[in-house]
């Protein structure tokens, strides 16, 4: 069965994803709500952060943890195994499609090759869902969430909206009409809104 999908964004008033500072303590206290058996990123999300993965301390992967899977169609994520030994995840998965470029000769990253020039995504959740997956959290600066979205296999949207106008920037999603179910708000000092939407399939 595909796995449960939650897309979990932080957000600025306007709906931007960047320019401001997200209370990411609170973001990723939150997320353990759902015990995910799968963190899913998009390779931009990690791109963004390889200096700070370099710079991490490395204690190790942590076998109660979630799996990392990372949408990479081509192939640009280079922090593999400092990803594996931050000590965040059980492991990591690159995602990728079958015209995604070559990896070097000796990469020993777990893999897995769905789709033609993009990641079948589809396919992706019912693997992970034979393999035993439950819940997938989606982690991500919304390009990822918006496909997701699109290809309706999201199940539940949560934003963590701060009290700020951006103004300018990338907007979590563009995607219009779509029916969902409020599943619960609740208010924390300081004006950030945590926000729960059941997606209507």
């Amino acid at each position: 069965m595909r796995p449960q999908v939650v897309a979990q964004v932080a957000v600025s008033l306007d709906g931007r994803t960047s320019g401001f500072d997200a209370d990411l303590a609170r973001f990723y206290a939150l997320a353990t709500l759902w015990q995910e058996d799968v963190t899913l990123v998009g390779a931009d999300t990690i791109l963004a952060q390889e200096a700070a993965v370099r710079a991490a301390p490395h204690p190790g992967p942590r076998p109660a943890a979630p799996l990392l899977a990372v949408v990479d169609s081509r192939a640009r994520v280079r922090e593999w195994e400092g990803l594996r030994r931050l000590g965040h995840w059980s492991d990591v998965l690159a995602l990728y499609a079958d015209q995604t470029p070559a990896r070097p000769p000796d990469a020993t990253t777990r893999e897995l090759v769905t789709g033609y020039d993009r990641v079948d995504l589809a396919e992706v959740l019912d693997v992970l869902g034979d393999r035993g997956a439950k819940t997938v959290r989606v982690d991500s600066g919304g390009t990822l969430i918006a496909v997701l979205l699109e290809l309706g296999l999201v199940d539940e949207i949560a934003l963590l909206v701060h009290p700020v106008v951006v103004g300018s920037g990338r907007r979590w999603c563009g995607l219009e009409g779509l029916p969902l179910r409020h599943a619960g708000t609740e208010v924390f000092e300081g004006g950030t809104v945590w926000l729960r939407y059941c997606v209507y399939a």
